[in-house]
């Protein structure tokens, strides 16, 4: 029940404003936690760990994903804002990342999706957060890029 509430919610033009604001305690639940609470449970969820294009760093985002096989796909939507989030801007430069799942980190490597094969990832992410329709309707100026993560041994 929650989740289809979460699901409605999260396509209304009220909520970004609201998420937004949310995700510094997702990000603090999700280091609690150990990634086995992210995204507030409201859908599947996991951690992204990149290394900062600029800094070097680490940078952490929860973020919502859906799976195909044995892959996790996840978009760069911003909320439908003007640019690419950061994280995205950092896999481009280094597709090495960590998908922290529940409670287990694991090391990825990222593709950017395109073509048929985006399309359909589409819409099995639609399919989960139907919020993804809005998002792209204001970045109707920017295309929402779509990654694919894959599990690396080591």
């Amino acid at each position: 029940m929650w989740r289809k509430l979460w699901r409605a919610a999260g396509a209304s033009k009220g909520f970004t404003p609201v998420a937004r604001r949310l995700v510094g305690i997702d990000r603090w639940l999700g280091r609690m936690s150990r990634g086995r609470v992210v995204a507030l449970g409201m859908a599947p969820s996991l951690m992204l760990t990149t290394t900062g294009r600029k800094s070097g760093q680490p940078r952490s985002q929860p973020l919502l994903y859906v799976r195909d096989g044995a892959d996790l796909i996840v978009i760069a939507s911003n909320w439908g804002g003007e640019k690419d989030p950061g994280w995205a801007w950092n896999l481009r430069a280094d597709p090495h990342a960590r998908v922290t799942l529940d409670g287990r980190e694991s090391p990825v490597a990222a593709r950017e999706t395109d073509g048929p094969e985006r399309e359909r990832l589409w819409q099995l992410i639609v399919d989960q957060w139907p919020g993804y329709e809005t998002y792209r309707t204001r970045a109707s100026h920017r295309h929402l890029r779509i990654f694919r993560l894959t599990p690396v041994s080591g």
